[in-house]
């Protein structure tokens, strides 16, 4: 008898414990039962220029070091710590160590925040506030917002961010950009407006992608960059794209992307309207992909269109040559090839470059690159890109680029 009360009791006292107990509960387990993340990614980089420059060799090493919370009631939280180390000697320019007579390899030292955010689903949507990569396409190809992947240094932003699906097949992202921290890390001024590596600024971007359509997705987009450091270069961009595939039969697949974007001031910004177009047309077949692109970003001589915040490595060459977009603008017509050989994933791409005004001969590129991934987390590359500059425009140089890199990401 007396153990049915001693139980009894028991059972009444559990019942009364507070909410407010329960929910500590939760709220530990959410932080205890998170998903930690780790990357490691050394890299040989060489650049060797037809100037007065001396030969650069960099051997750097990036690391990462993330923790993503399980959820508690629709949230959770992210933090990521990013390092860059030089290993060995530093034989290049990275645009903050002071060694301005070798050629550039951007990837200077530093250990900082890359990401720290809280994070909310609830109603179809995701919310993001706080410290952040935001990319809406597959990367690398970024044009216009990305977090520049390949350096070791990835650009992050200050930013409240929300993608929202309540519609089908639509997915509706909007984000308010403060801050942009470069790949500069900590210690390079750029002009008037990067400072000590980050940029001030008032940026809306909207972006809206559609993929039911049977001829494809279809994005819309809009990106208002209002520059708190130089008002004179803030700009608007507003564009449409079309990308889709359609199968000639079982072994065929025809690929083709259509898009257009104008770029004008935005604010007290000062520029001239200046418009983008990309063509690109091509097949697939038994696991190999062939295609033929047209860019083209329009450049009046002293205006051009400009992505200030992609990932432009993955465009006009990986000899970095045309990162900034010259003020005579730039066409760009280039050959990708991209395949499989003995396990390992090829790419090959030739460009041909001119500018938009004038008409100038602006060089030509030639890009390969051989990357195999191991039991997913263990990837192995190698890399090579020779640009060719042309007498016809002398702000270019001959210059090749190596690369040889291993990394290991869980």
């Amino acid at each position: 008898m007396k153990k049915k009360t001693w139980l009894a009791a028991s059972i009444a006292a559990f019942s009364t414990i507070p909410a407010t107990a329960m929910a500590e509960d939760a709220f530990f387990e959410a932080l205890s039962s998170g998903k930690v993340s780790f990357s490691a990614r050394a890299r040989y980089e060489s650049v060797d220029q037809n100037n007065a420059l001396k030969d650069a060799d960099a051997f750097t090493i990036r690391t990462t070091l993330g923790y993503k919370t399980g959820a508690f009631y629709g949230f959770k939280a992210f933090a990521e710590v990013e390092d860059v180390t030089e290993l060995g000697s530093d034989n290049y320019n990275s645009l903050t160590n002071g060694e301005s007579t070798y050629s550039v390899v951007a990837d200077p030292d530093g250990t900082e925040i890359n990401q720290a955010y809280l994070q909310y689903n609830g109603f179809d949507t995701e919310f993001k506030f706080g410290r952040q990569e935001i990319t809406y396409r597959k990367a690398p190809f970024h044009r216009f917002i990305g977090n520049v992947l390949w350096r070791q240094n990835h650009q992050s932003f200050d930013a409240f961010s929300l993608s929202n699906s309540s519609f089908e097949n639509t997915a509706i992202n909007y984000a308010y950009i403060d801050e942009v921290h470069t790949i500069f890390g900590d210690d390079r001024d750029v002009g008037t407006f990067i400072k000590d590596g980050d940029i001030d600024l008032d940026a809306h971007l909207i972006n809206i992608q559609y993929t039911g359509s049977p001829i494809g997705k279809l994005e819309g987009y809009g990106y208002f960059l209002d520059y708190n450091d130089n008002e004179a270069i803030s700009s608007q961009t507003l564009g449409l794209r079309l990308s889709g595939a359609q199968a000639l039969n079982e072994e065929v697949k025809i690929i083709y992307t259509a898009e257009y974007a104008n770029q004008d001031d935005y604010k007290d910004g000062i520029m001239d309207d200046q418009n983008y177009y990309l063509a690109e047309l091509g097949a697939k077949y038994k696991g190999w992909l062939a295609k033929i692109s047209y860019e083209m970003q329009e450049g009046d001589g002293t205006y051009s269109f400009k992505t200030p915040l992609g990932t432009n490595h993955a465009y006009q060459g990986w000899a970095d040559q045309f990162l900034a977009t010259p003020a005579e603008g730039l066409e760009d017509i280039y050959f990708t090839v991209v395949g499989n050989v003995f396990g390992a994933k090829l790419v090959a791409v030739y460009h041909d470059f001119e500018t938009d005004k004038g008409g100038l001969d602006a060089g030509n590129e030639f890009d390969i690159l051989l990357q195999k991934t191991f039991k997913q987390h263990y990837t192995l590359g190698v890399k090579y890109s020779d640009y060719d500059a042309d007498n016809d425009y002398t702000a270019k140089v001959d210059t090749e680029k190596f690369w040889l890199y291993g990394q290991v990401k869980f």
